[in-house]
């Protein structure tokens, strides 16, 4: 099959080709035509993205992939915190311990057997998230119901990026009364520390967690005011999803994430029924301990966004400069323009003028040739009346 014919330039179209190849130095004339084309002739944005690319920044019409945000937990230097269930004291609590001791050994062990089995005859419905969104919102209201309106601030958005066109289309449908927004990328983008809470809805320590330590004031004080904050029980396939990546061992369960080394990495681990009190102090140890990496990467965002800007200024500078060579070339051509324009009236003026001499010349010389011929004429005339009067005298 023939390749269809390549619509021919303008003189306008051929002069901006000129003009991009000796200003960005590629030699392919198609290229520096198709890189126009994608630019719909726009010189000055086509060079711009030149510069980019040359500088390692992404072309617009070549954006990289979108990759979900991983959470580094294989890190050996994770601060890790659990608290074990306290012993029993006293003859009455060991009798009571060990009276529920057997019951309590049997319901664990049926129920972990009936969810073993469970899964051969159909799967874990958790395993896929239809709705992380839904499952956000439905923990918030279910904890609200439970344990009261009085708690940090939960975040109401997915922990991080999904990548399945399913998921794409739950994002677009709670985009109006909760944006999908995501964990990670923003903890990422403004810096903070992020606190994951994993809700275990069948453990015996969860209920008096969340009522005694996770809404005591001092503690939502300090989590509001310090880090972002995000919640979900692992019965939601969100939850459980996250679960799987954080890897658990018991419940009540936090982990504190942030960026560390460019990288968003889990830098505490804390499970078990913790205290309040034992809460705040870990949570601020894990932060003090950290917070050299934050400013580092703070410093290092400044000194981007600096050098961002007086890139962004030596560009604006640059293409002002192109504006003024192009204006001024566009002056040059309108001088030429008008000066050839002038020239050529004034050539159409000599021609006009030669024109009407000649017209002049032609008019003077038809009517010599007239008043020669009626001369001519009158003394053939003349000569005849002299012959006839002869004539008549004789």
């Amino acid at each position: 099959m023939a390749a269809p014919e390549e619509r021919e330039l303008s003189a306008e179209q051929t002069e901006k080709l000129l003009q991009f190849q000796d200003l960005t130095g590629i030699e392919s004339m198609d290229q520096c035509r198709h890189t126009l084309e994608q630019h719909n002739w726009n010189i000055e944005a086509a060079v711009q993205d030149r510069l980019n690319e040359q500088e390692g920044v992404p072309s617009v019409f070549n954006p990289p992939p979108s990759r979900p945000l991983q959470v580094n937990t294989a890190d050996h230097r994770i601060y890790s915190y659990v608290v074990s269930r306290p012993q029993p004291r006293g003859l009455l609590g060991w009798g009571y311990y060990l009276i529920m001791l057997p019951f309590r050994f049997t319901y664990y062990t049926l129920l972990d057997i009936f969810r073993f089995a469970l899964r051969f005859i159909r799967p874990d419905p958790r395993s896929r998230v239809t709705d992380p969104v839904g499952d956000i919102v439905s923990f918030i209201h279910m904890f609200e119901e439970k344990f009261g309106r009085i708690h940090p601030v939960f975040y109401q958005g997915t922990y991080s990026q999904h990548s399945t066109a399913e998921e794409g289309k739950k994002e677009h449908s709670h985009r109006a009364p909760y944006p999908m927004r995501k964990a990670l990328n923003d903890a990422k983008r403004e810096l903070r520390f992020l606190l994951v809470y994993l809700h275990g809805d069948d453990h015996q320590d969860t209920d008096e967690f969340c009522r005694n330590t996770l809404c005591a004031p001092e503690v939502i004080a300090l989590i509001n005011t310090r880090m972002l904050f995000w919640a979900c029980s692992t019965n939601k396939p969100e939850g459980y999803r996250v679960s799987q990546a954080l890897r658990e061992n018991t419940y009540p369960f936090l982990a504190m994430i942030m960026l560390k080394d460019r990288r968003m990495t889990v830098v505490g681990r804390l499970e078990g029924l913790i205290q309040p009190d034992d809460l705040i102090n870990q949570l601020t140890f894990i932060m003090d301990a950290n917070q050299t990496y934050l400013v580092s990467e703070r410093l290092e965002r400044e000194e981007r966004n600096q050098t961002q800007v007086l890139r962004q200024q030596q560009d604006e500078a640059y293409l002002a400069s192109l504006r003024a060579d192009q204006e001024k070339d566009r002056k040059k051509k309108e001088e030429r323009e008008k000066k050839k324009r002038k020239e050529e009236e004034v050539q159409q003026q000599k021609l006009a003028e030669e024109r009407r001499r000649r017209v002049r010349i032609e008019c003077v010389n038809s009517s010599e040739s007239q008043v020669s011929g009626a001369i001519f004429i009158i003394r053939i005339d003349a000569s005849a009346m002299n012959a006839g009067g002869n004539d008549w005298l004789l």
